[in-house]
């Protein structure tokens, strides 16, 4: 029996969170003998390898002064910081709880949209929201003895990817998103040349962690083409609700590979973060069938 497009889409965006938090485990794995500039430069050399031959196949390569297109330009910013803080922070604090606090991301998005695009964003919306970031600040515990800093860098790290994801809606659509991906990959990767000195300058890599940053590169397209499959194969409020499947990875692969054991305040803030931005898709949901019955009219109050 064929799968529906939004089941198909579903499995694919699992597949999608399971690669990038694999990726996300090998990297917090060999923090221990890189820096993290040093990590971010030899896998994105892998990267960008693959990507570009992909690419190249797909004919979807293009000049490079598409990088000086406003939107590309700061997807790219967003997802330099967004990369550089978030793999700092999980080198420092548990997977699961750097995973926990990036949940956070659909719903500072919704807030960008709205203030940023005027998107209309209902009291259901901005009540999830709300208790969205409740639950980062049970993760993240301010001013109290289980608080650790490098929780600040997660943040900081939803914050730029609000930008990069944000900006992502305004690239022109014949821009192929294979090639979007290679110009992230590389500038990123020079952001980690950047900080790879202050950090500690190069350390010649064992055969381990060369192999193990090659299949993160593996992982990272893999996540790539799964998650921009996912988007194009079903309904965004269908598929979208399966990003919250990094973080049972994340748990999983944080207890096995590190020993890592979610406390109590961590599973109740991912628990309210995760229960506020399914509410939130829904309450989406929920709004474009009333405006697909009433095309014609305003938005229904109050969603």
């Amino acid at each position: 029996m064929p799968l529906s497009p939004n089941i198909r889409g579903s499995l694919l965006m699992a597949a999608a969170m399971a690669a990038f938090t694999l990726n996300d485990t090998i990297t917090k794995s060999v923090s221990s003998e890189l820096n993290i500039g040093e990590i971010i430069v030899v896998r994105g050399l892998f990267a960008m390898v693959l990507i570009a031959a992909f690419a190249a196949w797909r004919g979807a390569l293009r000049p490079l002064n598409t990088l000086f297109i406003r939107p590309v330009g700061i997807r790219v910013i967003g997802e330099i910081g967004g990369t550089l803080t978030f793999l700092s922070a999980i080198a420092h604090m548990p997977l699961a709880n750097a995973a926990a606090i990036f949940q956070a991301l659909p719903l500072v998005i919704t807030l960008g949209a709205a203030l940023i695009f005027g998107e209309p964003v209902g009291w259901r919306r901005w009540l999830a929201i709300a208790l969205g970031f409740i639950g980062v600040l049970v993760i993240v515990r301010p001013g109290t003895a289980g608080f650790n800093e490098f929780s600040l860098l997660a943040l900081a790290s939803v914050a730029f990817c609000t930008v990069r994801d944000l900006a992502t809606r305004k690239i022109p659509a014949e821009i192929p998103s294979l090639f979007i991906a290679l110009l992230t990959t590389f500038t990123v990767s020079a952001g980690g040349a950047a900080i790879m000195y202050p950090l500690g300058g190069w350390t010649p890599p064992s055969g381990r962690a060369v192999g193990l940053l090659a299949v993160a590169a593996v992982l990272l397209l893999i996540g790539y083409q799964c998650i921009i499959s996912a988007l194009r194969t079903g309904d965004i409020s269908a598929v979208a609700p399966f990003r919250y499947t990094a973080l049972i990875w994340a748990m999983l692969l944080g207890y096995l590979a590190f020993g890592d054991r979610p406390d109590a305040f961590m599973l109740l803030g991912a628990g309210i973060i995760v229960l506020s931005g399914l509410y939130a898709f829904y309450r989406e949901r929920v709004r474009h069938r009333e405006l697909a019955a009433s095309a014609s009219g305003p938005p229904p109050e109050g969603v």
